[in-house]
């Protein structure tokens, strides 16, 4: 028996999210179904994360057990000739028992991305939202320094958040100018129901002057999801990378 480690990256537009649902194309029932076939064993596929429906990865990470002869570096090149175009494996590797896709990660970063051109860019819209608005970075970035430290979080997690614990730690936050837009950048040790996409949206709207910067601790203070932004749709965002040793500013660097 051993545990091998998957590190994926997909095109969410088509999956109905992470989560294996019955008669849903998901990621884990596709990796799963793909694992079974290849050694012969029901393979159980464990993430680091459930991402949404319409949701991308680039480096998230899973696990699995198996007593298959097949070397464990040896999967990434097998799995990404039997899985679809929108699925892939990036590497693969043995690691111990004691290691948990979820629960020995230390920290997350999501990006979610931005098209503020007039019109929308056909070949960028699987993966940028488009919002055709001009928008200041500066307040932006100034309020997304006040949601960097450890605070609950319940102003910016959907109502429908199950988990009565919702205190989590941003370790950064980013609003990054680029050729089509801008991208908003943030890294935690962990993230509520749709978290990251109610604060970029709460970002836009500060962007927008629609918002003040000085809202964002009355926000975080009000534990009221009325009190914040609107949640972005999910073809913006994508889970960037998953790490394993505490977090560190130059780690999550690109």
């Amino acid at each position: 028996m051993k545990k091998v480690r998957l590190v994926i990256a997909y095109d969410g537009t088509d999956f109905s999210g992470f989560q294996r649902q019955p008669e849903q194309r998901t990621i884990q029932g596709t990796l799963e179904e793909a694992l079974t076939a290849l050694t012969g064993e029901e393979v159980t596929i464990h993430g680091s994360g459930r991402t949404d429906a319409g949701v991308h990865a680039q480096g998230q990470v899973c696990h699995f057990t198996t007593t298959s002869p097949i070397p464990s570096e040896k999967y990434a090149y097998i799995l990404r000739r039997m899985l679809p175009r929108d699925l892939s494996v990036l590497s693969s590797s043995k690691v111990p028992f004691d290691f948990h896709a979820r629960k020995s990660a230390c920290w997350k970063t999501y990006r979610y991305q931005i098209d503020t051109q007039p019109i929308s860019n056909i070949f960028t819209r699987r993966f940028r939202t488009h919002i055709p608005y001009s928008l200041d970075l500066e307040p932006m970035r100034k309020a997304g320094e006040l949601l960097i430290g450890t605070f609950d979080f319940t102003s910016f997690c959907s109502a429908k958040t199950e988990v009565i614990d919702r205190v989590r730690t941003i370790y950064d936050c980013r609003v990054i100018k680029d050729e089509q837009g801008l991208y908003i950048e943030l890294t935690g040790n962990g993230f509520l129901y749709n978290m990251v996409r109610i604060i970029t949206g709460t970002l836009v709207e500060i962007g927008k002057h629609h918002r003040s910067v000085e809202e964002i601790p009355q926000m975080i203070q009000a534990h009221d999801r009325t009190f914040a932004g609107p949640t972005l749709p999910p073809e913006g965002l994508v889970l960037m990378r998953v790490g394993y040793t505490p977090w560190e500013r130059e780690d999550s660097m690109i």
